[in-house]
């Protein structure tokens, strides 16, 4: 006999469905049935007859059952399962086990569990077992900022360690990084690192702080680096070359960026025994064009390879993507029509609406969606009509790199094939991935709830760190229908039970719903059936830099 537990989530609520259940043979197959539904049992009295059943061939062990209470205690499952997965890629001990290393893990945790402020993680912690299993209690708002400046203080220190331990699981340091730069635009205007700048987040008006990621081949974040918001994407490539030559030691490392990132002044100022990959522009393409260098027949679906002095440009035409811009461009013309025809029949019906107006507003429309260069508009005078025309010569010039790139590199054959080269650009979009995630899926960069410039640091360094956790995560659950903040959710719900009889008190851990078993399981980890004893750690006033 047991008690079959089972969650489902309808909006935004969660119910949990208990029926106690008992195993038969039937012609040699084993079948359940159901004894009852007990869905208006509470949890202290599932929890009971669930220790009942467990020690049922010995139920003294128990005493009295009418004299055993049980108490719901802090939420348990998703702080503990956080910790067992930090001690694994080493976070806890790039951070230290000190009160601010211990802090700064609580508030990567909270990243996870619930986005939000440091007031929100500091509420959070109230309801989450952080005393328990981090040793860490009555934590203040206060506290929490100032953790934020040790971060930032200790970033590159931490950034060092996670880098030993991520070569240790390589067993060899990569020796290929990838960067990219994303910007966050900010509510407040009091940040100390904010500005106006390129605004990649659409929004116009709003002050910014700009981001640079490092991160190793496959994605797993490196280092982070937070600019002032009207900082250029060149500028930042010497910080990340300097954090790789000199905080990791790297002496032979092969830098990927895109076409915006690394120019010829950045190329140019990479240090002895650094190679790179990049992207050119249009522009550059038809000079290549031009001089002869590459040429038209190589723009098909196969790579090519050129190379003049001593510099290899990898040439590929990609038909997807030379579909979607031919496409883009009949969808934005196909809506200029149709406000052509909305407003012509305005004109129609109303003989004194000027017809240069309805131009102009069309002419703003072209602008706006960048096909002026195509696309001639023409006014009909005699009929008060607007018309436009797609200017078939300049439409040619205008498409004819659609789907066209090349990529530039000065890596040797010897060391990557062409193949090699394309791919390892293409893995650009692991860090593409990382700033969805980091800004706008699950771990929210923004609101960016604090304004000095240390706290601003590590704040987005706390994001860059639990990011790396997701990412991981990802990786356990790949095979569950479900989101890792769903799982992250589901194992929240676990709480402690403080267990009370004659016999004495002991605080114990129920067993992982059907739901949440799964997850432990794939991540490699067994719930403890007792809370486990932790080492208190005394806040200290000082921050230690």
């Amino acid at each position: 006999m047991y008690i079959d537990t089972a969650k489902s989530t309808r909006g935004d609520k969660t119910y949990t469905r208990y029926l106690l259940r008992d195993s038969y043979r039937e012609d040699g197959k084993v079948k359940h049935r159901t004894i009852a539904n007990l869905g208006a049992c509470s949890e202290e009295e599932i929890a009971a007859m669930k220790l009942a059943l467990k020690h049922k061939g010995n139920l003294q062990l128990l005493g009295d059952p009418s004299q055993v209470k049980l108490t719901q205690g802090k939420k348990f499952g998703a702080t503990w399962f956080l910790k067992q997965i930090a001690d694994h890629l080493g976070i806890t001990q790039a951070l230290g086990q000190d009160y601010q290393g211990t802090l700064a893990l609580w508030q990567v945790f909270a990243r996870i569990i619930d986005q939000g402020s440091r007031l929100s993680a500091m509420r959070l912690s109230r309801s989450h077992a952080v005393g328990e299993v981090l040793g860490i209690d009555d934590l203040k708002k206060d506290q929490m900022y100032e953790n934020l400046t040790w971060v930032s203080k200790n970033q590159e220190a931490i950034e060092k360690n996670l880098w030993k331990t991520h070569c240790k699981k390589t067993q060899q340091p990569p020796a290929l990084f990838l960067y990219d730069v994303t910007s966050s635009y900010l509510e407040g205007q009091q940040n100390e690192l904010a500005n106006y700048g390129y605004n990649r987040d659409g929004k116009k008006g709003k002050k910014q702080i700009v981001i640079g990621l490092l991160t190793s081949s496959d994605g797993t974040p490196i280092a982070v680096r937070v600019f002032e918001g009207n900082t250029v994407d060149t500028k930042t490539v010497a910080d990340q070359v300097r954090i790789l030559a000199e905080s990791f030691g790297v002496e032979e490392v092969t830098l990927v960026g895109d076409r915006g990132m690394l120019k010829t002044p950045q190329i140019d100022a990479l240090p002895e025994g650094f190679r790179y990959i990049t992207a050119i522009t249009k522009p550059m393409i038809r000079t290549l064009l031009e001089k002869n260098i590459i040429q038209e027949t190589l723009f098909d679906e196969e790579l090519h390879e050129v190379i003049h002095e001593g510099i290899r440009y990898i040439v590929r035409c990609n038909p997807i993507r030379a579909k979607e811009i031919q496409d883009s461009r009949n969808t934005k013309l196909a809506s200029v029509s149709k406000r052509i025809a909305d407003l012509n029949a305005y004109l129609a019906a109303h003989p004194r609406a000027k017809v240069a107006t309805a131009k102009k507003n069309i002419s703003e429309k072209v602008n706006r969606l960048n096909i002026q260069s195509w696309v001639d508009i023409e006014i009909d005078e005699k009929n008060r009509a607007i018309d436009c025309k797609k200017n078939e010569e300049k439409l040619k010039e205008e498409s004819f790199l659609d789907g066209v790139y090349v990529i530039k590199t000065d890596l040797s054959k010897d060391k990557a094939s062409a193949k090699i080269v394309h791919d390892r650009y293409k893995d650009l979009k692991y860090v593409e991935s990382a700033f969805r995630t980091m800004k706008t899926a699950h771990l929210e960069v923004r609101p960016i709830f604090v304004r000095k410039d240390p706290r601003t640091r590590g704040h987005v360094f706390v994001v860059m760190l639990a990011y790396l956790m997701v990412q991981e995560l990802e990786k356990y659950w790949k095979t569950v229908d479900m989101t890792v903040q769903e799982g992250i959710d589901e194992l929240a719900s676990l709480p402690v039970i403080e267990v009370a009889t004659s016999k004495g008190t002991c605080l114990k851990i129920p067993e992982p719903s059907s739901r949440a078993a799964p997850l432990l399981a794939l991540s490699n980890l067994i719930m403890p059936e007792v809370l486990p004893k932790v080492r208190r750690i005394v806040h200290t006033n000082k921050i230690h830099g």
